[in-house]
């Protein structure tokens, strides 16, 4: 199978040239992207279908179809001076912790070779965090319950069920019919563990996870086979016996579910595992500004508020509902309404508005007026072309009012403790009391 990476908003031409990818493997990735609902309208959310490349757009991962694969990465500023083949390294090593920290997955990055990292696409990464995850989880043993069974027995066990016994064996009174609880592994927990290795052995193309699937597939013979709509997600109970599996519940979950959006082409057209940079960046963000903000007198609510910006004269029924990335709140009063925006903001040098849209603004007005908050931020992603160290890069006051909106940026590439300290001074923290 071939692999080809683009990142996002890059274009990957196509056609018979040196350094291009085939015409036909252009129109099935390009099929296949339309099949994903972040293909909106047009078709061309994932990907553009131009007269002679393939364009990709604000959504990255794996879209793999027959005879070829498409891995697509976020625009995240590494070292220029390293090879291609480094930067995406990079570049997938900060993706997955950007996955890890949204999914509250404990992920040890290190464990994974620098060769690893270049040669292996996310998909694959991921699929050998999870084999080595569920290696080590098994190896401890498998949970089990008590699941409650019918059988007809010789000796009673468990207690009679004396409907059947006098329907069925009324003739036969040697036999009797037991109900009774019986612990087992045919759980299922068990069943969806099952369910993700069987779908992940039929999408890996890397020999060394195959293995690794090929062993956990054993592990699992003795589980039955269950499709994965019809699995019952809803029986799963995590708690202290447990809990060691909570993690490859969320990742079984972004396989099979879609934790933010798989997709399936019809007709064998294949499979994808995509994530939309928006939705993943104000979920990382979110959840490193309630750690950064943990111990302090502050409190965080993400996607909170829900407050609606109109209600009708009559019935005072509201209309057009608010739901602001962030909320900071002290005491109970919010004073810090932050907005996320996975996009690259200009220095005030090149352009005054800093590329913002007035949209935003108008957005962050109304967050002004229904939330009170005396300071309104929209968070971007940090780029070289933006001052180096700069936390806050323009500010500026509601017109008549003393409400500030500003735009800041953090660093996504470079290491957790860095990206928290920022985020701290963001919130006006102080780093050594939190």
């Amino acid at each position: 199978m071939q692999s080809y990476t683009v990142r996002e908003w890059n274009k990957l031409t196509y056609g018979d040239g040196d350094g291009q990818i085939p015409e036909h493997f252009a129109d099935r990735l390009a099929a296949l992207a339309q099949c994903s609902p972040f293909a909106g309208r047009g078709g061309g959310g994932v990907l553009e279908h131009g007269r002679h490349s393939l364009r990709a757009k604000g959504v990255v991962g794996i879209l793999a179809t027959r005879g070829c694969s498409l891995e697509i990465l976020p625009k995240i500023d590494v070292v220029p001076s390293e090879s291609v083949d480094h930067q995406n390294a990079a570049i997938r090593k900060r993706l997955i912790h950007m996955l890890a920290v949204a999914l509250n997955l404990k992920v040890d990055l290190g464990s994974i070779t620098d060769l690893a990292w270049q040669r292996e696409t996310l998909l694959e990464i991921l699929i050998r965090i999870f084999c080595d995850k569920l290696t080590e989880a098994v190896r401890k043993g498998m949970p089990r319950r008590y699941v409650e069974k019918e059988d007809d027995l010789r000796a009673l066990r468990g207690g009679l069920d004396v409907a059947r016994q006098f329907t069925r064996h009324a003739a036969n009174p040697s036999r009797l019919a037991c109900r009774f609880d019986e612990l087992s592994e045919d759980t299922a927990l068990n069943r969806i563990m099952k369910a993700a290795v069987a779908h992940l052995s039929r999408t890996s193309r890397s020999s060394a996870n195959l293995q690794r699937l090929r062993e956990l597939a054993f592990v699992y013979a003795d589980i039955a086979e269950t499709p994965p709509t019809t699995l019952r997600w809803e029986d799963v109970v995590i708690d202290r016996t447990n809990r060691r599996w909570q993690e490859l519940l969320g990742m079984a979950r972004l396989f099979l579910q879609g934790r933010y959006q798989t997709t399936t082409g019809g007709a064998g057209q294949g499979t994808a595992l995509l994530f939309e940079m928006n939705t993943l960046f104000e979920e990382y963000v979110g959840r490193l500004i309630s750690w950064a903000a943990a111990g302090t007198d502050l409190s965080v609510s993400l996607q909170g508020g829900r407050l609606f910006c109109l209600s009708a004269e009559t019935t005072e029924r509201g209309l057009f509902q608010t739901k602001p990335d962030i909320l900071v709140r002290r005491a109970g009063t919010v004073t810090h309404v932050i907005d996320t925006k996975w996009k690259r903001i200009s220095s005030r040098i090149d352009d005054p508005k800093q590329g913002v849209s007035q949209g935003d603004v108008y957005q962050m007005m109304a967050y002004a007026q229904l939330y009170h908050a005396p300071r309104l931020t929209l968070l971007y992603p940090h780029h070289s072309a933006l001052e180096l160290g700069k936390l806050v890069h323009a500010r500026h006051v509601i017109t008549g009012h003393n409400t500030i909106i500003e735009t800041a940026s953090v660093d996504v590439g470079v290491n957790a403790k860095t990206i928290k300290l920022q985020l701290q001074e963001l919130i006006g923290v102080d780093a050594s009391v939190a």
